[in-house]
This record gives C-alpha cells, structure tokens and sequence, in this order.
C-alpha cells in the first residue's frame, strides 16, 4: 500500500493518491484541477484510478473529479449532504471503500462545511492514516464561515463551529495516537488562520499541540474558532458551486482562452473594450514604466490565484497580460485552478503603455509623513497588531474598490501593505479610481517597520 501527496503551492492544497499493491487500484482523494499528475502517477505504477473521493465541495479551488469521472470511468465518492449534480456514490458514517487489503471508511465531520467528511484508511486490520480534509489541519482546524448564504444547508458560522467542536471530540480524537493526519491544506490557505508548515502530523501530535484540540468548553471553542478568521476571497461561493455541479475538463478549457500575440497592435486594432479590467501580471517596476488604462497590478507570485479571486468578481470578464509568452502561459493555467479561465476575455503579452506611475521620493515621504494621506492595505489583524504610521488609514485591500469614497484626496496618497506585493496592487486600483497623486510604498515599507 502506497499514500501519496500531491502539493499545489500556490494554494497551499494537499491531494492524494491511494494505492493497493495487491491489486494495482488507485484512488485518488481531493484532486486538484488538473488531473495530469494522478495519471502519471498510476501509469508510473500500473494502476486503475477507480474512483475519487471528494471530502467537500471545495471553496479555494476547482476540483477534477468529474473529468476523472468521465475519462477514468472512476466512480466518485461523496456525502449525500453534498447534493451534486454529478453522479456519485453517497459516501456517509459508516460507508467502507474497499480494494485489495486496503479499506476507506467515512466519518461524517460537519464544522467547515455541513457537508464535510473525514477518511480513515485501514491496512491490514488497523487503521493506519486520516484524510481530514478541510476540517482538522495540523495545529488548527478548518474555519466555519464559509457556508453562510447561497444554499439549501445554510448554517451559520457559529452552528458550524459547534458541530466542528462535536467532529473533532466525538469523531477524530478518538482515533488511535499513531493515525498518521493528512489534511487537504497546509500553511497559507485561506481555510483556516493558525495552520502549521507541516504537511501531515499525527492525532497523539495533534492532540498535544494543535489549539482546536485542547480542553475548553464548546463556548470556548466557539468563541476562539470564529474570531479574526482570515477575509473571504470572491471566489470562494463560485467555486463551491463550480464543484458542486463538476468542472468541465482542464484542456478543452485551456483551449477555449483567446491568446493574442502582443498587445500593442491587439489594442491599436481595437479590440480591447474600455469597460474591462486588464489584470497586469508584471512585476511592479515594470508597471509602473508602463502601463494600460484600468489595469490592475496583481503581480505574477505564489498568491496570484488567491487575489486574482479576490479582486475579480466571477463572472466579471477581464483580460489577463504578463511579461513574456512563457509567463502568459503558466498564468492561464494557474486561473484554472480557480475556474476563472471562461472569464479572460483574451489574453496576450504586454509590452505597451501609455500610462505611467507616480514615483516616490521616500526620503523626503520619511521627513514628511504628515504631507501624504497614508493608506494601510493590511488585513484589520495585521494593522492593529503591528501599526507602522500614526494615523494610517486602514482598508484591507479585498475592501479597497468598494471603500475608495473614505480616502481624502487633499493630500498626495502612499499606499503600503506588510511587503510590497498588495501595495501594487492596491495602488493601481486607487490610480484607476482618484483623482489624486498615488503612491506604493512598495518593499521600501521594510524600512519602517521597527
């Protein structure tokens, strides 16, 4: 029997990959977008994908199960809570999966979602590993927010918390020590607020050191879990839908994208319509040389999917440009890991631009702070946590385009984030936006923060 992980960095996303030697059957659990991986997997080890267990219908990313369904002939595996328009097999407390001397046996643990499940595997007769999905991560568990409007199982967030606080007691903790916890994400999903590097644990580990586990009353709990949870990205309902009804599969997708050559003669043509946002994935210098009108800066980095999602709203069509055919290319794909790709409206290479950037003179900004209107992109946490300017506006930046009317424009702006990659992006919205000076602080914020 063979367990592998699968990482997706850019979203912190933990997949897998179940194999019984016995028999050479796979199954995979909460795969990502792009099913390549998983069939390489079980071609490098002359395995049959049988089927796919989904542990939720995913918030943060666009799931493959329907095209493994469909090209794999693989059945896939849900709870019944779940309601999908997909075909599956109701996969609930109590239900077993087995191949060869391998066994899979649901636990239904509501908390993240009401529809959540966990899987413990067996071998040989003892159970040997979980699969948590978003409910228990290493040193913190998933959050409770995200399933408030928009469904037949609406709960709020604090009923989810309860039954998060019943799933982790009642259902995981009960497992013996050395069940080895592979969760669904790692540090740096936007699921949970505290989760540890680790990319598995424990429950021995977890129940020593993982706050969510620790002896305090539901209240307690309640209270702990569903304060200062990170923002909810525009995103987020989108793709718990996408998932719901089965993504459409990820090249036919690909091969949908208008890619333009350059965008020079793409917009000297005509063809770029006023009303639609450019998403411009160019390093900030780069931007700021050179830009197109209503360009947003979201920088091509790890997070670019997250903020792609949370500052385009779906169904909002953009255009997408990055610096290079090789960096256009990757940067299409990574939409489709969020199942914004249908909503590109084209394309291209960007080596043309009217529009320029203000630059900063941080000496003299240094000397005069009290000249500029500073505005503080962090999330509300960060900024009461660790306040850089006296009076410094603070508008997270998922907040920015809808609160632009409290930003005075008597003085020059600065805009500043906690390293220089928000800020870019927070800028060049409030460029398109004021009629006003407009500054990114940039990395230069370093040198402030004591």
């Amino acid at each position: 029997m063979k367990i592998k992980q699968f990482e997706d960095k850019h979203l912190a996303h933990y997949s897998y990959a179940v194999l019984c030697d016995t028999n050479a059957e796979m199954i995979l659990i909460d795969p990502a977008r792009n099913p390549k991986p998983y069939y390489d997997f079980a071609q490098e080890h002359n395995a049959q994908i049988i089927g796919v267990i989904e542990t939720h219908p995913h918030a943060d990313f666009v799931s493959s199960h329907l095209q493994i369904y469909k090209e794999k002939s693989a059945r896939i595996f849900a709870s019944k809570l779940m309601n999908p328009e997909y075909p599956f097999i109701g996969f609930d407390e109590g239900a077993m999966l087995e191949m060869g001397t391998v066994k899979l046996k649901s636990m239904n643990t509501p908390g993240h979602s009401p529809d959540s499940i966990s899987v413990v595997l067996e071998h040989d007769g003892k159970d040997r590993a979980v699969f948590t999905g978003d409910t228990l991560f290493i040193g913190d568990c998933g959050r409770p927010d995200l399933r408030e409007q928009g469904e037949n199982l609406d709960l709020k967030r604090e009923e989810l918390a309860r039954k998060m606080y019943s799933s982790l007691r009642d259902k995981l903790m009960l497992l013996n020590d050395d069940v080895v916890v592979y969760p669904a994400h790692g540090a740096g999903t936007l699921c949970g607020k505290a989760l540890s590097k680790a990319n598995s644990s424990t429950i021995g580990a977890e129940k020593a050191s993982n706050w969510s586990l620790q002896a305090m009353s539901e209240a307690e709990f309640v209270s702990a879990l569903t304060a200062d949870q990170p923002f909810i990205p525009k995103y987020f309902p989108y793709d718990v839908d996408l998932n719901k009804k089965g993504a459409p599969g990820f090249q036919e997708s690909l091969e949908k994208v208008v890619q333009a050559q350059k965008v020079d003669a793409f917009d000297k043509a005509g063809a770029l319509e006023d009303q639609i946002i450019i998403v411009d994935s160019r390093n900030a210098v780069a931007y700021k040389k050179k830009h197109l009108k209503n360009s947003i800066n979201i920088m091509d980095g790890e997070k670019f999917e997250t903020w792609l999602g949370a500052l385009v709203a779906p169904g909002d069509p953009f255009y997408l440009a990055a610096e290079n055919d090789d960096a256009l290319a990757i940067l299409v794909e990574r939409t489709t890991k969020i199942g914004y790709e249908p909503f590109i409206k084209a394309a291209f290479v960007l080596d043309f631009g009217a529009e320029t950037s203000a630059d900063l003179d941080v000496e003299q900004f240094k000397a005069h702070p009290s000249a500029y209107t500073i505005v503080d992109i962090r999330n509300k946490p960060e900024a009461e946590s660790q306040p850089v300017f006296d009076g410094a506006l603070n508008i997270p930046l998922p907040e920015l385009s809808k609160r632009i009317d409290e930003i005075p424009t008597d003085k020059p702006i600065v805009v500043h984030c906690a390293g220089g990659y928000r800020s870019a992006a927070g800028s060049s919205i409030l460029e398109n936006n004021l009629n006003a000076t407009v500054y990114d602080l940039s990395d230069h914020i370093k040198a402030f923060v004591k």
